[in-house]
């Protein structure tokens, strides 16, 4: 068995059994739960933003109508939240084919302000609808009817819940890469022109890996929704869900499989750490972060973490392959 290979056998495990290390306390179980939710939206994102490269910051469409679709199953339909999750991914499927017909034709920050405008559009307008609670938001059950309300008190089923999503997301994203859908967006990140001239349809994969990445971000948000029994304007469709999907992908690496999950270790944590200490000014605190943060990585790692690992991987092997040819 080779270093690697046992490595990866003891994150896995330490992965599965982290719930019953922490088993004493709720805010470590918590947080852990709340990395992979986390980190669930911003491996949707890196679909579409780490993989072909169009930066969109209105991704929170896409969360609030996971969110609010499954709140609204229930007080419309009385069924568990849970329910609405199918409904919330087929219309941000929709809504991301109407939206990105258009914007998608748009390049570099051009698109990233479209993305942006549209986002504040659907928050505006999701704060003045009575259907979708206006600016008070809307509420699951107050307490659980049944198990499928997922309606738990303590955070571990929600992590492994949350743990199965992320596995099955990355195993698609994985599939994606080495087939030709992951050959074409790449190509398309690199140079979209290059990419016509070979043959490759850019602008229809473009709005494949849109509407796949709208469909799994309106799955966080219904999973949002079962952990935290309640949305508003500001936690569905708030700019700032946007901001942390980009900025977590880009610190972990867009465009590589487990750069997300990177980013969502780090910047969680950090996140609640400093809501924890500073109470109401956490929040603040929040978007002077991830500025600086934004700020570091276009600096000095625009590749995100993973890259230095890369960069060092490639390193010891290029040394390896010197003192062999000189052992030659």
């Amino acid at each position: 068995m080779t270093r690697r290979r046992l490595i990866q056998i003891l994150l896995v495990a330490l992965v599965l059994a982290y719930p019953l290390v922490v088993a004493g306390s709720p805010v470590w179980a918590r947080l852990g739960a709340l990395v992979l939710l986390a980190a669930i939206g911003a491996s949707a994102w890196n679909i579409v933003g780490g993989y072909a490269g169009q930066v969109s910051v209105g991704h929170s469409v896409f969360f609030g109508i996971g969110a609010y679709s499954a709140v609204v199953t229930y007080t419309q339909l009385g069924l568990p939240p849970i329910a609405g999750a199918p409904i919330g991914m087929a219309l941000s499927v929709l809504v991301a084919a109407v939206i990105g017909v258009p914007t998608l034709k748009l390049s570099g920050h051009y698109f990233s302000m479209a993305t942006i405008a549209v986002a504040e559009l659907v928050r505006v307008l999701s704060s003045t609808s009575e259907f979708l609670g206006g600016a008070q938001g809307l509420g699951g059950p107050p307490v659980p009817r049944s198990v499928l309300d997922l309606s738990f008190i303590s955070a571990t089923p929600y992590y492994y819940i949350f743990l199965a999503v992320l596995a099955g997301l990355l195993w698609l994203t994985h599939a994606i890469e080495h087939g030709r859908m992951g050959f074409y967006l790449r190509a398309i990140k690199d140079s979209e022109r290059a990419a016509r001239s070979l043959g490759v349809a850019a602008g229809r994969y473009k709005l494949y890996a849109y509407m796949l990445s709208a469909a799994f971000t309106a799955l966080a948000g219904s999973l949002y929704l079962t952990m935290f029994g309640f949305v508003d304007p500001e936690s569905g469709f708030g700019i700032l869900i946007s901001v942390k999907m980009v900025v977590m992908a880009a610190l972990g690496g867009a465009g590589q499989l487990f750069g997300p999950l990177v980013g969502a270790l780090i910047l969680v944590p950090l996140e609640e750490l400093s809501n924890s200490y500073l109470g109401g000014q956490g929040a603040g605190l929040t978007f002077v972060v991830y500025g600086a943060i934004i700020l570091i990585i276009a600096r000095f790692l625009p590749s995100g973490l993973l890259s230095l690992l890369e960069r060092r991987r490639s390193a010891a092997s290029r040394a390896t392959k010197t003192v062999d040819g000189h052992a030659d």
